[in-house]
């Protein structure tokens, strides 16, 4: 689907997806509380993947216009005011954010390996040290994991990296990303977030960058899976047409 402009705005793919459950809603008469289609059948109706609609329901949530019940179903509620029918930018896609963070931290890491320290090593074992702190008391780990992920850049020596790895990581702080990240995000995504870590550390202490740039890869390709629904073949396919 192309994109459509706005203005000089250039609006994302999930906001256009959005629109056309818009205009169905209204096309149809659907009135508050009557249940839409399951996620897979709405997908075939709008011809559109399941992701790029997971990611405009998220929005329509947050707008107001639909109530997403876990275990039930996806409901129209009485939030879309009379004529409204954009729907606005609520950041980047959380899809493409994860896709561009495997591109780019799968190189940066591959950099960091071939110029590993101690003092960079400990940088990275304290942030690990410290989401297994967090999980083990309830928090998420999120701004250690940060922490981790920053780590390993620095050790690449490329300022322009770091600040590039830091800005798609708090790409999950924009309220789509926030409110998909509560739909999904639990104590078991992040047991199993901490284990690829731990992967990661380990083929640091190797020294070896192409068991590291794999270990990132993976645990990033896995980190898509859980945040955004899609499927690990189809988070491949994404990453390497991106590259």
């Amino acid at each position: 689907m192309p994109n459509a402009t706005r203005g000089s705005e250039t609006r994302r793919q999930y906001q256009l997806v959005a629109d056309r459950v818009r205009a169905l809603i209204a096309s149809e008469g659907l009135a508050a509380g009557v249940r839409l289609p399951a996620e897979r059948e709405l997908a075939l109706q709008l011809g559109v993947s399941r992701p790029s609609l997971r990611e405009a329901l998220i929005a329509l949530e947050i707008d107001g216009r639909i109530e997403i019940r876990g275990g039930s179903g996806i409901y129209v509620t009485a939030g879309q005011q009379p004529g409204g029918t954009a729907t606005s930018a609520l950041g980047d896609s959380p899809a493409e954010l994860m896709q561009a963070r495997v591109v780019l931290e799968s190189a940066v890491i591959t950099l960091a390996a071939a110029r590993v320290t101690k003092a960079g090593l400990r940088r990275v074992e304290e942030a690990l040290d410290a989401m297994r702190e967090d999980h083990a008391h309830g928090r998420k780990p999120v701004d250690a994991d940060r922490r981790f992920h920053i780590s390993i850049a620095e050790m690449g020596g490329n300022s322009v990296l770091v600040d590039m790895v830091g800005t798609l990581f708090d790409g999950r702080h924009s309220p789509l990303s926030s409110r998909m990240s509560g739909h999904v995000e639990s104590v078991h995504t992040w047991q199993t977030a901490l284990a690829e870590h731990e992967a990661i550390l380990q083929a640091l202490e190797a020294r070896n960058p192409q068991a590291a740039a794999a270990a990132m890869c993976s645990h990033l390709i896995a980190s898509h899976g859980r945040w955004t629904g899609d499927p690990v073949e189809a988070a491949v396919k994404a990453a390497a047409n991106a590259a």
